[in-house]
Formats: C-alpha cells, structure tokens, sequence
C-alpha cells in the first residue's frame, strides 16, 4: 500500500501529465529555449561558455609547459661519468663541475648533488669515528701508566 494514499494525497504524478523524456545536454552547443529569440540565447550562452573556454586554454597552455621533458642522458655520457668517478681527485673536482656547473642536465646535475650529500654525511661519519678511537686508544694507553 502507498503511503501517499494513506494520508488522502493520492498519486500525484498521474494528476500532473505526461512528463518530458530525459533530454542529455550536448556541451559547446547551446540549449534551444522558445522564450527568447536567438540574439539573447547567443549572448547568453556566450556570457557563461567563455570564461570556461578561456580557463581550458589556460589550463591547456600550463600543462603543455609542464609535460616539455628534457631529452635524457645518453648511455655514453653515463659510461664516461663513471669513467671519470674512478679516478682520485678528478672525481671530486667533476662532481662538484656536473652539480653545480651550466650546460648539465637536471638530472645529472640532481644525482651527482645527492652523492656531495651523501659524501659529506659519510665524512661527518668517519671523523666522529676517529674522535671516538682516538679517545678509547687514550684511554687503554692511560691504564698501562
């Protein structure tokens, strides 16, 4: 049993006619409305559609910068990096040149500044070794006096 009829509402969609199918809006096509003539309906579609044509180009024209890759580093220049990371001196001087120097690509550029870092925490690390032996060799030295 209904609940609208328990309470003497009766059906209420019958009283009102038949009702309008489901019409799907088409996007960028204006919606045909018989009260206005078609001036009004242009300038109206205008006033709403233009400020969201103009938020898509500039949503468009920012994506486009961010999605310019830069070409990768090639396998040779990999192999002569490594190359010149196996010889002692050089390879401080040249990760310091391809960090910090222009002309390198970012990627190079962020991967040998990651290695600096890693250096000094490792420097850092083997100094407070040092300081640490230094004092037990002290110590043992004093017990034998």
């Amino acid at each position: 049993m209904d609940n609208n009829n328990l309470y003497g509402q009766g059906n209420q969609n019958a009283e009102q006619g038949p009702q309008q199918p489901y019409q799907q809006q088409v996007p960028n096509q204006p919606i045909p409305n018989p009260g206005f003539d078609n001036n009004n309906q242009q300038q109206s579609y205008n006033q709403y559609y233009q400020p969201y044509q103009q938020t898509q180009q500039s949503y468009n024209q920012s994506y486009q910068a961010n999605t310019d890759l830069e070409e990768p580093v090639s396998f040779g220049d990999w192999m002569l990096s490594t190359l010149l990371m196996s010889i002692p001196c050089v390879n401080i001087i040249m990760m310091f040149v391809w960090a910090f120097g222009s002309g390198v690509k970012k990627s190079k550029s962020n991967y040998f500044k990651a290695m600096l870092v890693w250096m000094l925490i490792w420097v850092v690390l083997w100094f407070i070794l040092m300081i640490g032996i230094g004092g037990m060799m002290a110590a043992i030295s004093e017990s034998y006096y």
